[in-house]
Formats: structure tokens, sequence, C-alpha cells
């Protein structure tokens, strides 16, 4: 390996350890804003009080630079590699397993990684493909960017998948949707952020509504159709009254996201993931030469 191979992988690795921490304890200004514009909407007096309490939990976590919430999930990043990036994938990703496991000791964090079987801890939150990374590679770059997303147990139970056929239209879609998080009520500790992912197949519509819970709240897809539907569903799903926590009021979602793929003539997948009111996430881009910029959204 090079030595800037080995510079890289290094700079990769500290960034992953910082995001993978800086994550847990420093939620984004938008979810913050969003849990405020919440408080100001809801007019149910239990639901007041607990928006209260979740915006007095994070102002506590930042008084006392301690997480947000107990569960550290379980570790998840994106990368957008360049192609010109001087590191190969296969040592990113070593850098991102030991960057986790690095994090996990010296703060330390809660261990979650089990075997699937046995149920036997597995270590610092690294095991058989874990972390769980997720790839976009771009042409003609040189630059790696990162972002590290703490998935919770609590709302990750709550993902669900429906093979749609094309019949079932726009309607279909809105049904399965609000069908989804009524099952899920309180249990993914509402209010937070619907991840709809639409089209490909199965497993790319699962990826898909991953992808749209981890986009800043409230940002629109491109789409107008698409950014069209989020609008619709965010509505509707906040006329379910099933509010925060599940005790009933007028804020259930901050936001529904929707990532879309083309598919084929006779398919139509829709998969749900819900993202609870601790929507943690971090970013940071890493240069060719291994300088490191944090808070970098992509």
């Amino acid at each position: 390996m090079s030595t800037t191979a080995v510079g890289l992988e290094e700079a990769v690795l500290d960034a992953a350890a910082r995001l993978y921490v800086w994550a847990l304890k420093d939620i984004p200004q938008d979810l913050r804003d969003a849990l405020a514009a919440a408080s100001e909407r809801e007019t149910s007096v239990t639901g007041i009080r607990v928006l209260e309490t979740i915006r007095r939990n994070v102002e506590i976590a930042d008084e006392q630079q301690n997480l947000v919430c107990q569960d550290t999930g379980i570790a998840v990043y994106y990368c957008r590699v360049g192609e010109r990036f001087p590191l190969h994938p296969a040592g990113i990703y070593r850098a991102l397993k030991a960057g986790t496991e690095r994090a996990t000791v010296e703060h330390p964090l809660r261990s979650n990684t089990v075997h699937t079987l046995t149920r036997e801890n597995t270590g610092a939150n690294v095991g058989y493909r874990v972390p769980i990374v997720h790839w976009d590679f771009v042409p003609g770059w040189d630059g790696l960017d990162v972002k590290c997303v703490p998935k919770g147990s609590g709302s990750e139970n709550m993902t669900f998948l429906k093979m749609l056929v094309p019949a079932d239209g726009v309607n279909g879609i809105k049904r399965f949707v609000l069908a989804s998080i009524v099952e899920a009520g309180g249990k993914p500790c509402p209010p937070g952020i619907v991840g709809v992912g639409i089209g490909g197949s199965a497993d790319y519509a699962l990826h898909l509504a991953k992808e749209a819970i981890a986009r800043p709240v409230g940002t629109r897809n491109p789409d107008p159709l698409v950014a069209q539907l989020e609008d619709e569903l965010y509505g509707l799903l906040n006329e379910t009254g099933i509010g925060p926590m599940g005790l009933g009021g007028d804020v259930t979602v901050l936001q529904c996201h929707i990532e879309h793929a083309d598919t084929h003539m006779t398919l139509n997948p829709v998969a749900v993931n819900y993202q609870c009111w601790a929507a943690r996430r971090a970013s940071a881009h890493i240069a060719a030469d291994g300088t490191v910029e944090y808070d970098r959204e992509f």
C-alpha cells in the first residue's frame, strides 16, 4: 500500500470515529428546528408536554456533551466515492470498521451488534458485514463524502415492504404508507421522519426508504410529482392523531421524504422506513490529500 493510501486510510478512520460519536450527541439544526415547529403546532396538552421533554432531552445532551439517546444503534455509513479518490473501497471499508470500533471503545458507547442466531455480542459495534456501508461512485471526481446515520432498533423495527401492482396506483401507495404508520403507532418514538422508497426492486425500494430518512428535514424530491406526494402524505400522516409518543395529538411525523427509481412495467414495490425523533446523522468530506471537512451535507 502506498504512503498516500496509508495516510488516507487513517484519515477516514479518524473521520468515522468522530462521525459516529458526533451523530449520537449532536442532532442536526434542521431537526431541532422541526421539533421547535412541532411544539408550536401541537395543541394536545399531553403532546405539548412530550415535545417539551424531547427538546429538554436535547438541551441536556448539549450541556453535558452526552448522547441524545442511549440506543447507539447499528452503524450505517453512506459513501460517495470519487473515481479518482486514491484509496480503494476495500481500504475505506477497513477504515470505517476500525473507526466504529475505536469510537465505541474510547467513548465508550453501548455495543449493540450480535450474531443473528446466537445473539452473542460480536464486539465494539462491529461484526460480520457490520458496519453497513452503502456506496455511490462519482465519475471524474477525486473526493470522498461519508455520512454516518446510526439507526436505533425501535424505529428500524418499524420497517414495511409491500409489492404493489401498477393497478394500485398512487392511492395504493398512500393507503400502504398510512396503514404502516398506523400499525407502528407509538412504538418508533414519534414524531419522526417517514422515509418512503418507491420503485426499483424489492431490495432497492427498502434502500431508497433508508436514503429518504437521511435527508435534511423538509427537503423535497426534485421530481415535482414525487414532491407533491411527499406533501400529501405529510398532511395525511398528521391527520392520524397518533401524536407524540403515540399518546395522541396533531404532530405524528416531522416530515415525509420519498426517494424513487424507475421499475419493471408489472412492478410497484413500496417500502416504508421510520426514523424516530432522534434522527441522528453527521457528514464529512475527505479530500484526496487527506484533508477532512466536517458538517458538509450531501
